[in-house]
């Protein structure tokens, strides 16, 4: 790039130590513009404005202007307008600067009088492209601009050889349809942009397909592993029958109802019959075994009679009370009370239940109507003693003391005082029959109150309520009788 003198000297800095003002770091170079001699003058206006002209050029005040050349000025009169005279160019041309792009980095430093031949050769300095794209660009750039970003560039497209122009080949950047792109539905491959269309349509492992026999679609890689368990793909039956191909959904079906290949049991398989083969032979062999069918029902029958009374007494045992304190409720009383004086000798028994585990099974009875004294008018309880399963182990005859507690319903708490009642209790006399081991035919009665509670208190106080009433039988070892 050519410069003139005078733009070199507007960017130029010195050194401090050498500079002709050496009160500050850097001193811009000033020069005084020397005017040239006027024309002479045409007429008297003119020679009156051309001495103004010199007046105020010739002033005080123009030695301060700019430093810029007058237009016009030869360019070999411009070293007599800068330098006045040979010691001030030898001065100023000897200085000692920096190039005019240091602050890009360049570490040139010299005589001013060399910059010019520096600038020629300046790495930092902007010169013009010389594809004439209109650039000015540093020459330390210049190598890249030629390759990568002047608009003019002759480049060659890597992927399909043609040629273009910079602005060019940016345009068919990205449309190049040899350049190799990954799959758009993201197989994974790589193709030809131009072979995009092709590959999508026939080769790509995630195109869609539909599968033929439900309809529905699927990727490519897919439907492979879908037609394994289609259930509207066809299938053999595995039993080799004349019938079929089956849709997979219908197989379960056929092998069930229909297929005569198939191996199947006796329809009494469960009552122990073990016939097994194929399935047009079944209804010949039970026209054949009806009597031998009928047979294993009866047993069958009589097996089952048996597990059901052993689950029965399973849960009886599950039910039953081991705690020596029986809570017996008494439901339908005013019903039961009717039946009771209709019929002589109406006796209402309670769950049996044990004074432990393995202790005595004991059973409480009750007669609404009364029994012996109390016919008529009270209520009689009693209590007997039943067979139980561990009677061998236990100690006889039974001596534990029995409490009967007839609860008034709706006063426990009442006034800090526990829940009211009727009690009667017992010791059993060791002499008494009713209390020594059972045989297989208990005692028909057992031992108890006759008179237990009138008819005429059960209807003063609130024993029944809800028609129902509620008696306790306590059965304790401790012989200790309830008062």
């Amino acid at each position: 790039m050519v410069r003139s003198l005078s733009q070199w000297t507007k960017t130029l800095s010195f050194p401090a130590r050498i500079s002709p003002n050496r009160n500050s770091k850097d001193c811009n170079v000033n020069v005084l513009p020397i005017t040239p001699p006027p024309a002479p003058p045409r007429n008297k206006s003119t020679s009156t404005s051309s001495a103004s002209t010199m007046s105020s050029s010739s002033s005080p005040s123009s030695s301060s202007s700019s430093p810029t050349p007058p237009p016009n000025v030869p360019i070999t009169e411009i070293s007599q307008i800068i330098y006045p005279d040979p010691e001030s160019e030898k001065a100023i041309m000897g200085s000692l600067v920096f190039c005019i792009h240091h602050k890009q980095g360049c570490k040139w430093s010299d005589e001013l009088r060399k910059l010019k031949a520096h600038l020629n050769t300046c790495k930092h300095d902007a010169i013009q492209c010389p594809n004439k794209c209109g650039s000015q660009i540093p020459r330390v750039m210049m190598t890249d601009h030629l390759a990568f970003t002047c608009i003019l560039r002759r480049a060659i497209c890597e992927f399909c050889n043609v040629e273009f122009t910079g602005i060019g080949l940016e345009e068919h950047a990205g449309t190049c349809s040899s350049e190799p792109i990954y799959c758009e539905s993201k197989c994974g491959t790589r193709v030809l942009r131009g072979r995009m269309s092709i590959h999508r349509a026939k080769d790509c492992a995630k195109r869609l397909r539909r599968c033929p026999h439900c309809g529905r679609e699927f990727c490519a890689d897919t439907l492979a592993a879908h037609g394994a368990t289609c259930p509207r793909s066809p299938v053999p039956c595995p039993q080799r029958c004349d019938a079929g191909p089956f849709a997979r959904a219908d197989l379960d079906a056929h092998l069930r109802d229909e297929c005569k290949a198939l191996t199947v049991p006796c329809t009494f398989k469960e009552a122990g019959c073990r016939f097994k083969g194929p399935r047009h032979l079944l209804e010949a062999h039970l026209e054949a075994n009806t009597s031998a069918h009928l047979s294993l029902m009866v047993a069958l029958s009589g097996r089952q009679g048996q597990q059901i009374n052993m689950l029965k007494s399973a849960m009886a045992k599950l039910s039953t009370n081991y705690t020596g304190t029986l809570l017996w409720k008494i439901t339908d009383w005013s019903v039961k009370m009717q039946e009771a004086k209709t019929k002589d000798g109406l006796e209402l028994v309670s769950p049996p239940f044990y004074t432990s585990q393995y202790g005595y099974k004991l059973q409480a009875s009750m007669f609404l109507n009364g029994n012996g004294p109390g016919e008529g008018t009270h209520v009689s309880v009693y209590i007997k003693v039943l067979p139980g399963e561990y009677d061998a182990l236990l100690k006889w005859p039974f001596s534990h003391s029995v409490t009967f507690t007839l609860f008034e319903q709706g006063t426990l708490g009442s006034g800090g005082g526990g829940q009211g009642g009727v009690a009667e209790s017992f010791v059993p006399d060791p002499t008494w029959e009713n209390f020594q081991r059972p045989s297989t035919e208990p005692d028909a009665l057992g031992f108890g109150f006759p008179r237990f509670v009138s008819h005429e208190l059960l209807n003063r106080r609130p024993f029944v309520r809800d028609d129902t009433v509620f008696l306790r039988v306590k059965v304790d070892p401790s012989k200790i009788v309830a008062v």
